[in-house]
């Protein structure tokens, strides 16, 4: 599947940049403020699990469901490339909030960390539409999603280090960075639907 980069390597980049654990390193800091530095990365490593469970189970639900939802393959690019599209914009021009809105305070447990901040819905969203793909075996996107899941997960468990190195203001920078080249892939996704479409 082409609209996809057809390969394993630039599958995994694209979810990659959609868990953007770059973008999270801050609000996850923030939501484990006051732990002791053993106890946050307990709570990192349990919600990064939680999280590959999920992902998982809705790269393999992705297929049935769009079948039975009977869609077409340019449906599913267009709408693809219109999620990236938004949430690579909104990588480049934040709201105050963030991406994911208000945090709750107290230990996570399943939210705000593995949902939505790691297995958000644009990446539910994109493995669902990946799955549509007729060439690639569903073993293609899993190694993807692993490859891209162990990217996020070491960035995360590293995060107050990344902290204290980048500071806020290079994180930023980096996540721009991340929505620009997000943006330029959902450009050439909605070209691949549309070309295909007429």
């Amino acid at each position: 599947m082409h609209d996809f980069g057809g390969s394993i390597w630039s599958a995994a980049v694209l979810l990659f940049f959609l868990m953007d654990p770059l973008g999270n390193v801050p609000v996850l800091l923030s939501v484990l403020k006051g732990m002791e530095p053993g106890r946050q990365r307990k709570v990192i490593a349990r919600e990064l699990g939680l999280a590959l469970i999920i992902l998982i189970v809705f790269l393999f639900a992705g297929k049935p469901l769009l079948n039975f939802l009977n869609l077409q393959h340019e449906a599913v690019t267009i709408s693809g490339g219109i999620i990236l599209l938004i949430i690579g914009l909104r990588m480049i021009f934040p709201k105050p909030e963030g991406i994911l809105g208000q945090q709750p305070g107290g230990e996570p447990f399943l939210v705000p960390i593995a949902i939505p901040m790691i297995a958000g819905p644009s990446i539910l969203a994109m493995l669902i539409l990946m799955t549509q793909s007729e060439q690639a075996a569903m073993s293609h996107w899993l190694v993807a999603l692993l490859i891209a899941w162990g990217m996020s997960a070491t960035i995360m468990m590293m995060a107050p280090a990344l902290f204290r190195i980048l500071k806020e203001r290079g994180l930023t920078a980096l996540e721009r960075l991340m929505g620009m080249i997000l943006v330029m892939m959902a450009v050439q996704m909605l070209i691949n639907g549309f070309k295909a479409l007429f």
